[in-house]
């Protein structure tokens, strides 16, 4: 739950109880509240002090809210109620361990876990302001349940969720019925306006498949001139485009003018891969290539539970990036001087691979950065890598925003359908939606099918 400062104050003044999941995940949630009050349970301090020490974007979640706790106490006691900032904000305090005299959460579901006692501290939370309403925020969904089977009000929380998942921005329309004398004008390199199309005034970088009685031709709708330009089937680094999306996207990650681009597809439609050929297409302006993907540990164990080194920790989670490489290597099977050339940007690292933890705090100048498995971020890492581009520097999400791996994210909470949904109408943004899967007709066969 969060709503914006505009909205009318409700008539039940609510207490909502943050569990350790929101903090993580927005570790200034407390402040999005508006009036009301907000409550954290002190077993949540505890989870959160397990999470302060390493290099993740939880740790650093963890760390910031804790932070910002002290700013707020000051010389007061965290256990009564201190005003929030701002007239619009209500109170904040932490509450301790008491065992609710009616329902207990630890009676029912098993005692020494946290998670029980949380729903405990706001049961009776509950119990002691029966003229508020109490509600539990929660990214954990089975905590919610629990709650929810207590008689206790649980939400997810609501801030960065895209509203609508199923009509998150595509990047594409198709328009039916085109004049042949305007495929001709726009095959010939001419410029289309809008109004020769009757299209509504556009307000972000967008593209179009372009339907004759004869023929399709794909354009491009670009803000900075007001027309609509052809978008060629061009190849990058020797990979095709094996359909429209495809070309569009190679569009996008071609075009100087656009420094941030997203790509969001099934597996096997081609987003890693016309992202680093487009990258290498482009070595020549960019000082380095850098391709990062988070960290998702199997078991949600941290990799230093891994043998080896730093580097054979991570290499299995790289893999899949190094698998784009070599692909792409392998289409210059007799050209040996290309080859070598690739061989010797990874040696030189002028292409760089590496788990997404690595370039916390540097500023990234002259970067052509790919950010692959972007749906396993949250908002807040999506806005933190992007604060840190430099000049000249191109910024590529790709994922898949229906295979999550991160607990406590979703279709419509990860920093992907964020950051579609948030940066559509700015003009530096481009973002297409890749349908059709082009790894084999087997890998077809489980996308449409199973």
């Amino acid at each position: 739950m969060s709503k914006g400062n505009n909205s009318k104050k409700s008539d039940q003044q609510k207490i909502f109880v943050l569990d350790t999941s929101v903090i993580l995940y927005d570790h200034n949630a407390f402040r999005n509240f508006q009036e009301h009050d907000v409550a954290i349970p002190i077993h949540v301090l505890e989870e959160l002090d397990n999470f302060k020490n390493g290099n993740e974007t939880r740790n650093f979640e963890a760390r910031s809210f804790i932070r910002l706790i002290e700013d707020i106490s000051h010389n007061n006691l965290l256990n009564k109620w201190q005003p929030l900032n701002g007239s619009t904000h209500g109170n904040f305090k932490v509450i301790l361990y008491e065992k609710p005299s009616a329902t207990d959460a630890e009676n029912i579901f098993g005692d020494g876990k946290f998670d029980h006692r949380i729903l405990n501290a706001a049961l009776n939370l509950q119990q002691e302001h029966r003229e508020k309403k109490v509600v539990l925020v929660s990214k954990d969904i089975c905590l919610r349940l629990k709650a929810k089977a207590l008689n206790l009000f649980a939400e997810d929380y609501e801030t960065g969720k895209v509203k609508n998942v199923e009509e998150l921005y595509t990047g594409k329309t198709n328009i039916e019925n085109v004049p042949e004398k305007l495929l001709n004008e726009l095959s010939s390199g001419k410029r289309l306006s809008t109004k020769q199309l009757d299209l509504n005034s556009e307000h972000s970088n967008h593209f179009y498949i372009l339907h004759g009685k004869k023929r399709i031709e794909s354009a491009f709708y670009n803000m900075e001139s007001g027309k609509l330009e052809q978008v060629p089937d061009r190849s990058v680094f020797n990979i095709f485009p094996k359909n429209p999306e495809q070309a569009f996207a190679i569009h996008a990650l071609l075009n100087p003018a656009i420094k941030l681009v997203t790509i969001q597809g099934n597996a096997g439609t081609g987003k890693t891969l016309i992202a680093l050929a487009s990258a290498l297409e482009q070595r020549k302006y960019f000082r380095q290539i850098y391709v990062t993907r988070p960290i998702v540990p199997l078991s949600n164990k941290d990799i230093g539970f891994l043998p080896g080194d730093i580097k054979s920790k991570v290499d299995p989670y790289m893999a899949p990036i190094w698998d784009n490489l070599k692909f792409i290597r392998e289409q210059y099977a007799d050209d040996t001087q290309t080859q070598a050339k690739i061989d010797d940007m990874i040696d030189s690292e002028k292409i760089a691979i590496a788990p997404l933890a690595f370039i916390r705090g540097r500023t990234l100048n002259r970067i052509f950065f790919i950010v692959d498995e972007a749906q396993n971020l949250t908002p807040h890492e999506v806005k933190t890598i992007i604060s840190r581009a430099g000049e000249n520097t191109k910024i590529v999400f790709t994922g898949d925003i229906y295979q999550i791996d991160t607990p406590y994210l979703d279709a419509e909470s990860n920093g992907l359908s964020y950051l579609i949904d948030k940066a559509r109408n700015h003009p530096l943004y481009a973002h297409i939606t890749l349908q059709k899967g082009e790894r084999s007709e087997l890998a077809n066969l489980a996308t449409e099918l199973l």
